[in-house]
């Protein structure tokens, strides 16, 4: 895999999640060290005039009259040390990882006035995997300050860190990897840590996990129309451009294109409306996608921006003080796609129990192939209901639950690294009802004599089949549920890749 640059010409989603998880190296644009370079003397020319700056010559927050006096340097191991409150369980090395290549992405559009020696080593510590034990509470959403100290720390030989799966002190993770700690220079500890790096970082997470995801879902949701029998001419690119709403004709197509057929068949069992959660999955899935895009679109320009406070505008030759770090798009965003991902999980098991509820379209009751008193796939439906109720729970918004703090200077927050985290638990348990809807769908096809499926669909359920067998007597179904699931997490899941390969 090819370095990711940072030329200053953007960075994706998509570069954050090869970087976290896939351990791709980072470089550094031939030109963003020049541009670092111009930003600091630009910086230190307008404190060398006598000009007040933020987190330079003042104090921070509510000491925001209190000035700087002494060693500007100590100074900004002082405010990195008493603004060390972070809190709980350290956020996992992944996020840790796509943290430290947002801020690295931030910092190379050249606003922040960082030393360029900082930004290498912030670059060199991501690429020699070392990483800061970050715990995950302190942040809300006004800069994610008090968890980036962490950062900060690291790079200065402080704190603890993550090397090679071992958690040492920071020093000894430097050492080991053959690095030096950083001196800070004026302003360089606020530059690391006042930015939404965090937010930004396990945002382009999540919008990868929902991409995914919803390519999945689609593919359960074509395998249940199979398996049900159901009326495909809700599909039928007429009535979506009848009523273009947002994603709806994207939506249709992919699930029209899963299962179209080479040669006419003849018509299966259908009805003439099917039941809501089948008949509406393009609005569903198109309202998903559409939140889906602007999360994306948020994170991105997150991950691109200069959003430092203060922020120096090199080519003007000016410092001043903003509110760029302040993420209420970001965390409206978020807010949005829990509640689309929350309406497609609600869908997902409304089929789920039409597929395995008293028998529609021909099926046996409960998808039983035994009848009688088997409990067939019905127990899925208690499981399933329990995993909606914690995604309905989720979806609860947060972005209002604030107080104002620092002495009432810091009176409003967005709560983006909250909002992002449900999400991304949101995105998980969703997959799990996937699961279930992929299990299900396809013993329906096994109880349907005679069926042909579109070639895309037979591809998912020749997917389905490779890790979880037709249910012939009642076994465990929650440990299938389980192998699939993984499957469907970890990248495995092989229903897609067969699918691009088959015709339309």
């Amino acid at each position: 895999m090819s370095a990711l640059v940072l030329n200053g010409n953007g960075i994706s989603v998509g570069d954050v999640a090869t970087v976290a998880r896939e351990a791709r190296k980072v470089e550094i644009g031939p030109e963003i060290i020049g541009r670092l370079d111009k930003a600091r003397k630009v910086l230190d020319q307008a404190a060398a005039s006598g000009q007040q700056i933020y987190g330079l010559n003042t104090g921070l927050g509510a000491n925001l009259g209190t000035s700087v006096e002494g060693d500007a340097s100590a100074f900004q191991r002082q405010l990195l040390e008493g603004r060390s409150g972070a809190v709980g369980e350290a956020l996992p090395v992944e996020t840790v990882r796509a943290t430290m290549v947002a801020r690295a992405s931030m910092l190379s559009a050249g606003g922040s006035g960082l030393s360029p020696a900082v930004f290498v080593a912030l670059v060199e510590a991501l690429n020699a995997g070392v990483h800061p034990v970050m715990p995950s509470l302190g942040s809300i959403g006004a800069g994610d300050l008090v968890l980036m100290t962490a950062l900060a720390r690291l790079l200065i030989g402080e704190g603890e860190a993550d090397y090679q799966g071992r958690r040492m002190p920071a020093a000894k993770a430097l050492m080991m990897a053959r690095l030096a700690p950083i001196s800070l220079a004026p302003k360089d500890g606020l530059s690391l840590i006042n930015a939404s790096a965090v937010s930004a970082g396990s945002g382009a997470l999540a919008v990868t996990d929902a991409l995914s995801a919803l390519a999945q879902q689609q593919q359960a949701g074509a395998l249940t129309m199979e398996g049900i029998g159901a009326n495909r001419t809700i599909l039928d690119p007429r009535l979506q451009m009848a009523r273009p709403a947002a994603g709806q004709q994207e939506a249709a197509k992919a699930l029209h294109d899963l299962l179209a057929r080479g040669e006419p068949q003849p018509p299966g069992p259908t009805t003439l409306q099917d039941p809501l959660s089948i008949r509406c999955m393009p609005s569903i899935h198109g309202a998903l996608i559409e939140a889906i895009g602007q999360a994306k679109n948020a994170v991105e320009i997150e991950l691109n921006a200069a959003a430092d406070n203060p922020l120096v505008l090199g080519e003007d030759e000016l410092v001043l003080s903003t509110g760029n770090f302040h993420t209420a798009s970001l965390s409206l965003a978020f807010e949005a796609l829990g509640l689309a991902i929350a309406q497609c999980a609600a869908a997902n098991v409304a089929r789920l129990i039409q597929l395995s509820g008293p028998g529609r379209n021909g099926l046996p009751k409960y998808l039983s192939p035994i009848g009688g008193a088997s409990a067939g796939f019905v127990p899925l439906q208690k499981t399933a209901t329990s995993i909606l109720a914690s995604i309905r729970h989720k979806a609860n918004p947060v972005i209002l639950d604030f107080l104002p703090v620092s002495e009432g200077v810091e009176d409003h927050a967005t709560q983006t690294p909250l909002a992002v985290s449900k999400c991304a638990g949101m995105i998980a348990l969703w997959r799990r009802l996937i699961a279930f809807e992929l299990m299900a769908a396809a013993q329906a096809i096994d109880l349907r004599d005679g069926l042909t499926l579109a070639p895309g669909t037979a591809s998912i359920h020749a997917a389905v089949r490779a890790h979880v067998s037709m249910l012939k007597e009642d076994r465990p179904l929650g440990a299938d549920a389980e192998v699939l699931y993984v499957m469907l997490a970890d990248g495995k899941w092989q229903g897609a890749a067969k699918i691009s390969e088959e015709p339309a």
